[in-house]
């Protein structure tokens, strides 16, 4: 969102600002998403939240609107977020994405999603069963603090 966009919307009353974000909401998605109903009462945080998320999904001009859409659509997928995904489908329709994308979007995500879950399950296998301690994975610290434990020197 431009900076003056920005400035003109603080210098107006929270409750002006709130009101118009929520109408601009309702025509972008056909209704209010769960979490800027969950926030209106809160000024503070509806409108910071609402403008840092408006200024990367819909004035970034990078991307077209439909692209935006499709990749908010492969990450709620990806992520299981049954309410996004639904929001960001009525989105697509409203913006002309059929149904065969908004698909060949999610049978993306879930491919990604599932390769992510293969990769890090066959990580830990190869770990678990790796012949010396040396070839074990010790990325993580939380999760290898046994390796200092005195009877595993």
């Amino acid at each position: 969102m431009e900076t003056e966009k920005i400035k003109e919307l603080l210098d107006k009353e929270p409750e002006e600002v709130i009101e118009k974000m929520l109408e601009d909401m309702k025509k972008q998605y056909g209704e209010v998403p769960y979490i800027a109903d969950f926030f209106k009462n809160m000024p503070e945080l509806f409108i910071s939240r609402m403008i840092y998320t408006n200024s990367i999904m819909r004035e970034f001009t990078r991307m077209d609107p439909k692209t935006v859409e499709l990749i908010s659509i492969a990450v709620a997928s990806a992520l299981k977020c049954d309410h996004c995904l639904k929001t960001h489908i009525k989105a697509a329709k409203l913006l002309g994405i059929n149904k065969e994308e908004i698909f060949h979007t999610i049978l993306i995500s879930s491919t990604i999603a599932n390769t992510s879950i293969l990769a890090e399950g066959t990580r830990a296998i190869d770990s678990e069963f790796a012949s010396t301690v040396e070839e074990q994975d010790r990325s993580c610290v939380l999760c290898n603090f046994n390796y200092e434990l005195p009877e595993q020197r």
